[in-house]
């Protein structure tokens, strides 16, 4: 137990060492100064020439969404087309069928949002084909539009007034061969040299030492695994993701995938400091999503290592934790770690079962997404920080009589409506859909979606829903759905709770951008203070998770109460 708490102790300190020069060299990217991979020049030249792609040219807030949209649309095609044909394509050594209509809508909605909510098994439900040309290539493309609509967010508010907020093109290629690629080759080789199979062989029948046969699925499995877990996707290779021998081997991959999840969402954060030269503000950003976070980590791996009262009540010795649903090899504690860490951003990848992880461990990981903004997404998870960001930024203006603004621009009534669209839509999707679940299976218990009845089956309908609208993917898996109603309800989640909040924040960003800039005085609300990153935790406590303290409380809470 102590070498495992180790383990945590040595992953939370490099993501902290590491975050800060990875997010300086983030925003040289951004900045178009001078990096060491500029070698990537002319491979960049040649893609913008071959899509007719004018580098030079300036985009409005408008013009940056209608691009970003447009890609996202010719990607949704490509894909539901190729994994409804995948059978009758190349690299498909193990004969996998293709996928019906309304899972393939499903999976094509849940990665091209950055998602990757898996309503199929891994290794079984694609092919090797889709499993590059469609999960792996979203994977790269969906995360870069994250990190290209904050680098735009980034340069709008860098600036004293402007009209334009960058080129989405060139930020999204930039995003890739700058940043994703290489990270992702890295970790890659990485994970190689310790055993994760990079193959275009199918399936291998092996001899157990019982003398009984197993098959063994394997493939181009190192390929996915770093950009799924760089690129907040999560999407799992294999039917059990990460807590798959051949997808995370050993310890040292453990920590190396887990460590992957955060380091670019934490590493934004300082980018946009350096971005914006307000390296304080960044910092206190920082401090108030690390704070999140580590509180939530010592708390599940108390929880998890504690080991299970129901066991306990049974007579059953729980000296090595909850061990339940959990990977000897991993741990109770690195799989409480894994959790919060997966859950805090938009990855969604597991290492154990969440549905066996205690259920208050649970009831942390749904807050985790419904909060939806301690790192979050690349790119994303800061823009959904700059929503809360504004609605304190306009209450703490109403409170000391002032204007309400935000580096130099005033913050008016269209910019605060725009936010709080965008903050109540988050508990209004999973509220909604959760509601209509719960209403149609008390109706017809028939439709044989829970495994598990009362609490738990309610909180697994609501984790799924929260898993969609925080575009995450990890699931408690008890729940059935692969089901037309499931495939649909949630896909119209997914695209609802992507781009409704990307399109308002990166409007807000606009709309300040074009205002006049008015130079602080003394009279001037700090927001690069304790204080104010207080202020900015409580409003994000009160708005965000009290909306869901109704539907917990019947769920995970009551589920802990119960025994």
């Amino acid at each position: 137990m102590k070498t495992e708490i180790l383990g945590v102790v040595l992953q939370w300190v490099a993501l902290v060492t590491l975050c800060y020069p990875l997010g300086r060299y983030i925003a040289h990217v951004y900045r178009e100064k001078r990096t060491w991979l500029d070698f990537m020049a002319p491979v960049e030249r040649a893609i913008y020439k071959f899509c007719g792609i004018d580098a030079e040219k300036e985009m409005n807030w408008k013009q940056f969404l209608k691009a970003l949209l447009t890609v996202n649309l010719f990607w949704f095609f490509w894909g539901i087309l190729l994994l409804v044909t995948q059978k009758w394509l190349p690299l498909n050594p193990d004969g996998n069928p293709s996928q019906s209509p309304d899972q393939a809508f499903n999976t094509c909605i849940s990665f091209m949002v950055n998602c990757n909510l898996q309503h199929y098994c891994g290794e079984s439900g694609l092919t090797y084909f889709t499993q590059l040309f469609v999960i792996m290539l979203f994977q790269f493309v969906t995360a870069a539009c994250g990190m290209a609509a904050m680098a735009g967010v980034m340069k709008a508010l860098a600036v004293k007034s402007t009209r334009t907020i960058g080129n989405f093109w060139v930020l999204l290629t930039k995003s890739v061969t700058r940043i994703l690629l290489p990270l992702s080759l890295a970790v890659g080789i990485l994970l190689v040299i310790n055993g994760v199979p990079m193959t275009f062989e199918g399936k291998q029948t092996l001899t157990t030492l019982e003398g009984n046969e197993q098959v063994i699925s394997q493939g181009p499995t190192a390929a996915i695994v770093p950009i799924k877990q760089l690129g907040t996707n999560g999407g799992g290779y294999f039917g059990v993701n990460s807590a798959h021998p051949l997808e995370n081997p050993n310890a040292f991959t453990n920590i190396l995938e887990c460590w992957s999840i955060l380091i670019l969402p934490m590493a934004m954060v300082f980018a946009f400091g350096f971005y914006t030269r307000r390296r304080k503000l960044a910092a206190w950003i920082f401090a108030v999503m690390l704070f999140a976070y580590t509180a939530g980590v010592v708390f599940s791996v108390w929880q998890e290592t504690s080991g299970s009262k129901q066991l306990a009540r049974l007579g059953i010795a729980c000296d090595t934790g909850s061990m339940e649903g959990k990977e000897v090899r991993i741990g109770a504690a690195a799989s409480a770690m894994w959790g919060v860490t997966t859950t805090v951003t938009s990855n969604g990848s597991v290492n154990s079962m969440h549905d066996s992880q205690t259920p208050l461990s649970g009831m942390l990981q749904m807050l985790n997404m419904q909060i939806n903004c301690w790192f979050g997404g690349v790119g994303v998870g800061w823009m959904n920080y700059f929503a809360f960001l504004i609605i304190a930024v306009f209450i703490s203006g109403l409170m000391v009589g002032r204007t309400p603004e935000f580096l130099g621009k005033k913050v008016e009534a269209r910019e605060m409506k725009i936010a709080t669209i965008v903050v109540l839509l988050h508990p209004l999707l999973i509220l909604a859909g959760t509601a209509l679940a719960s209403g149609l299976i008390a109706a017809r218990p028939s439709l044989g979606w829970l495994n598990n009845p009362s609490y738990h089956g309610l909180s697994e309908m609501l984790y799924e829903y929260t898993s969609a609208a925080a575009n995450n993917g990890s699931g408690f898996e008890g729940l059935g759905d692969n089901t037309p109603f499931w495939n649909i309800s949630t896909g119209l989640v997914l695209i609802f709770g992507r781009y409704l909040p990307i399109v308002g924040q990166v409007a807000i960003a606009g709309l300040l951008a074009q205002k006049k800039f008015i130079p602080e005085s003394a009279g001037t609300l700090k927001t690069d203070t304790g204080t104010f990153s207080l202020m900015t935790f409580a409003v994000i406590l009160i708005v965000a998770a009290l909306s869901f303290f109704p539907a917990l409380a019947l769920g995970p809470i009551a589920d802990y109460l119960s025994f």
